[in-house]
């Protein structure tokens, strides 16, 4: 049998019939403040349970069915979550994580659609060929996470940080990234005819200060009030992109069709290869 304690005051929350949690059906349960640090849950169904405050620091949850499931500031950082489920195609059936604490977290390949993680704190993550599609980061903290071909298909990343994130060949279509900050960013690709998409995301006000945006397609994108200083978009695809009052100083734009960008008052006399054409007006 094996007993499932408070983090704090050693109270039995539930006593499970088991040799081991691996695959244990723990279904609904009243797991508030639980302490499952470093355990293998691997397999275990958790749908719906409330783990508000729960201690997973390094628990193994590979495969886990966590659809539901209440994990308001719960500690999941250094967590195995490869290929768990959190997500569902309603977001009022998904799993809420807002303020949980994720940091060092392995996510590759994990479901999170839809999930709520506001305020979370994600630094340093692995969210690789994860699905995290319509899932609501505002104003986490997403610091160096590595979210290679990750699917972040109208996510709300707003007031977000991704300084330093690894985001090639993901997907952010649609995405809202208004005041979000992706300082060194690298939104190119790891392949020579891959890309980053970012076709009509939000980035009003974004911070892309040395980002890497090369081969990005970033059609119809908002960048209003942008700042791309030094950012490197050499061949980017920027049809239908609005860099009204954008900051591109030092932004290189060698390759870039500026035909259809729309560019009024932007600092275009300060970025670098940028072949602007001669109809153009209201610049700077």
């Amino acid at each position: 049998m094996i007993e499932i304690r408070h983090r704090d005051s050693g109270e039995v929350l539930a006593e499970i019939e088991r040799d081991s949690l691996v695959g244990a059906d723990l279904r609904d349960m009243r797991l508030d403040g639980a302490d499952l640090s470093g355990l293998d849950l691997s397999g275990a169904d958790l749908s719906a349970s409330d783990l508000v405050g729960a201690r997973l620091h390094g628990t193994c949850l590979r495969e886990a069915i966590l659809v539901g499931a209440q994990l308001r500031a719960a500690d999941l950082a250094e967590a195995n979550l490869t290929r768990a489920r959190l997500g569902a195609e309603r977001p009022s059936r998904a799993a809420m994580l807002n303020a949980a604490r994720l940091a060092g977290a392995d996510l590759s390949g994990a479901d999170l659609r839809n999930v709520e993680l506001r305020q979370a704190d994600l630094a340093g993550a692995t969210l690789a060929h994860a699905d995290l599609r319509g899932a609501d980061f505002q104003g986490a903290n997403l610091v160096g996470v590595r979210a290679h071909r990750a699917l972040l298909i109208k996510a709300n990343l707003a007031e977000a940080d991704l300084s330093g994130a690894d985001l090639r060949d993901s997907h952010l279509n649609d995405a809202n990234l208004t005041r979000a900050r992706l300082c060194e960013a690298d939104l190119g690709s790891a392949f020579s005819d891959g890309f980053t998409v970012l076709n009509l995301a939000n980035l009003e006000g974004a911070d892309l200060r040395g980002a890497r945006l090369c081969h990005a397609s970033a059609q119809d994108a908002n960048f209003r009030y942008a700042d791309l200083t030094d950012a490197d978009l050499t061949d980017a695809v920027l049809g239908g992109a609005i860099l009204h009052r954008a900051d591109l100083t030092g932004a290189d734009f060698t390759r870039v069709e500026l035909a259809s960008v729309t560019l009024e008052f932007a600092n275009v006399s300060k970025a670098r290869n940028a072949q602007v054409p001669s109809y153009k007006k209201n610049l700077r």
